[in-house]
């Protein structure tokens, strides 16, 4: 049997495990997925052992993606994001990959949204953000990271013009600064937390227009007040959902070198969403 699992603290709330046993289900995989919750000074000899126990591939959340970066062999996008959400031990020393940034693009691309050239907004300069504005530098033409703390941004804007191609233009600013910038930008994306149980929205419905793409990281709700409003303006709306099924989805890809069951995988997480 391959084990595959997700290591945080806590982990009780994840949809990992029911979207990744779905795809077992659907290709007929001897496979289970589990959870681990260790203690936060016990990570390392979590993935030690995990490694030591024949453990295919795991997925780390909250708190552990920085420290299991230093643990593990990142490739280049997790390195400069800085943060490990899957590991691949297959190798020696495992390896570590960020599957939220192509999970970010992906689910775009599953919206027929082109992000080539495009003049993308990024609100939030967590580690969320720091995904999505790596993630959008690659492809984009330019790329303004909004923050409550405008320092944060700046620092993200920063790290992110240093390891971006030379034609991408990255710039950063305060809450305020997307008075300016949504209006004349063709992609949003929400990556702080804001919206989440609630009926607030990071961006005011005035700013929103019909040829904007909105991405929403926040899946709880699933159609958020900012998504409402994005609709409402003609644009085209992109739930957190899709961004949590592709990243779930890349990751089953990495593990297996298989085609994942991407239906399969979208059902059993709507279903619980």
């Amino acid at each position: 049997m391959h084990v595959f699992g997700l290591i945080g603290n806590p982990v009780g709330h994840s949809l990992s495990p029911p979207m990744h046993e779905a795809a077992y289900r659907e290709l007929d995989m001897d496979a289970k997925y589990v959870t681990f919750e260790p203690d936060a000074d016990a990570v390392e000899a979590a993935i030690d052992g995990a490694a030591a126990l024949g453990i295919d591939g795991l997925n780390v959340t909250i708190p552990f993606k920085r420290d299991v970066l230093e643990l593990v062999e990142p490739d280049d996008l997790a390195a400069r994001i800085g943060a490990v959400n899957t590991v691949d031990f297959s190798t020696s020393p495992p390896r570590g990959y960020n599957t939220d940034a192509a999970g970010v693009r992906r689910a775009f691309d599953h919206h027929d949204v082109s992000l080539a050239s495009a003049d993308a907004v990024v609100v939030g300069a967590g580690g969320a953000g720091r995904a999505v504005a790596f993630t959008l530098a690659d492809v984009c033409e330019r790329v303004h990271v909004a923050n409550r703390t405008v320092e944060r941004a700046e620092s993200l804007a920063a790290e992110v013009r240093d390891d971006s191609p030379a034609t991408v233009t990255v710039t950063a600013g305060g809450l305020g600064s997307l008075d300016e910038r949504v209006p004349a930008a063709d992609v949003l994306v929400n990556a702080t937390s804001v919206g989440m149980e609630s009926e607030e929205t990071p961006v005011r419905a005035d700013l929103l227009h019909g040829d904007l793409a909105v991405l929403d990281a926040v899946y709880a709700p699933v159609e958020t007040r900012l998504l409402r409003d994005a609709a409402a303006a003609g644009a085209t709306t992109v739930d957190g959902g899709w961004m949590l099924l592709f990243q779930g989805v890349v990751a089953f890809e990495r593990w297996t070198g298989r085609d994942a069951p991407v239906d399969a995988m979208n059902a059993a997480l709507r279903s619980r969403l």
